[in-house]
């Protein structure tokens, strides 16, 4: 899963959770008042997407990524698109802990992830494979109100890439009737030891893919836009809920300038799903 979708699909998960519950166990009357937190939340969620076979990619592919996500209070979060993290500063606005993610492999034959249901790319080629990596580091975000998210992530990578990537982000949040909106721009930079793993092109596969050998730098991988749209099902949401979401990506020139991409991809990167997702929540 590339950054772009992971992106869009956390986001709109994150949107949907609070919309979308089921109390698993009855709770005496409280006083009137704004009610206590869940102790624990998981939520279930599907979400079927279109967007580029591999990251750069000119062609399309069709996957259904699923989502797990368990949290326990405002505390510790874990889950496939947001990774495993606590926040262990949580105060005044201020979130900042530590932070470990997957990043999927991507395999030359189809240029897909393991989520790939159809679609995909044979520019790859040549290529091989690109393992699973963990990316570890940390994170800082300040939220000044409820509406609104700045926050930066660095994380070290291992496994399939060496590199150092560092994620920016700004996002906001609100309602607007029945229907709950987020809008994030983002942007991804990275050192030369993670852009050469997915974009950079060495003279074995050079020779093997018929292009000509090119050796990425550090910089600017992607910025874009992302926004869903979430609508409850049912009475406060007491049958999941759906969002829309839909996601711009222009690579930047630590990815562009790749021959893979100038010869076989295309630097503008669309994406457009549907997910759902229900969730529990327990004392």
């Amino acid at each position: 899963m590339n950054t772009a979708h992971c992106t869009a699909l956390a986001a709109a998960l994150t949107l949907l959770a609070p919309a979308a519950h089921a109390q698993s166990q009855s709770t005496p009357a409280r006083p009137a008042g704004p009610p206590a937190p869940p102790t624990w939340v998981l939520t279930v969620g599907v979400a079927p997407i279109v967007a580029p076979a591999w990251q750069g990619s000119r062609d399309t592919a069709f996957s259904i990524f699923p989502d797990i996500r368990l949290a326990y209070k405002d505390a510790v979060f874990a889950s496939v698109q947001e990774g495993l993290g606590w926040n262990a500063i949580n105060r005044d606005g201020w979130k900042i802990g530590p932070i470990a993610r997957l990043r999927f492999g991507r395999r030359e034959s189809t240029g897909g992830s393991p989520f790939l249901v159809a679609g995909g790319s044979d520019a790859l080629r040549g290529f091989g494979n690109v393992g699973l990596a963990g990316e570890f580091g940390g994170f800082v975000q300040y939220s000044p109100d409820r509406r609104l998210a700045l926050r930066t992530e660095v994380r070290q990578g291992t496994g399939g890439h060496e590199g150092l990537v560092a994620e920016p982000s700004i996002r906001f949040t609100d309602r607007a009737g029945a229907f709950r909106y987020s809008l994030t721009a983002r942007s991804t930079f990275a050192s030369a030891k993670y852009t050469q793993v997915y974009f950079g092109v060495t003279p074995d596969q050079a020779a093997r893919a018929g292009l000509t050998a090119y050796q990425t730098g550090s910089g600017l991988v992607s910025a874009g836009l992302g926004g869903t749209l979430t609508r409850p099902l049912g009475s406060r949401g007491q049958h999941g809920a759906l969002t829309l979401l839909a996601g711009y990506d222009r690579l930047g020139n630590a990815a562009a300038n790749s021959t893979l991409i100038r010869e076989r991809g295309r630097r503008d990167q669309f994406t457009l799903g549907l997910a759902y997702g229900y969730r529990f929540t327990w004392k």
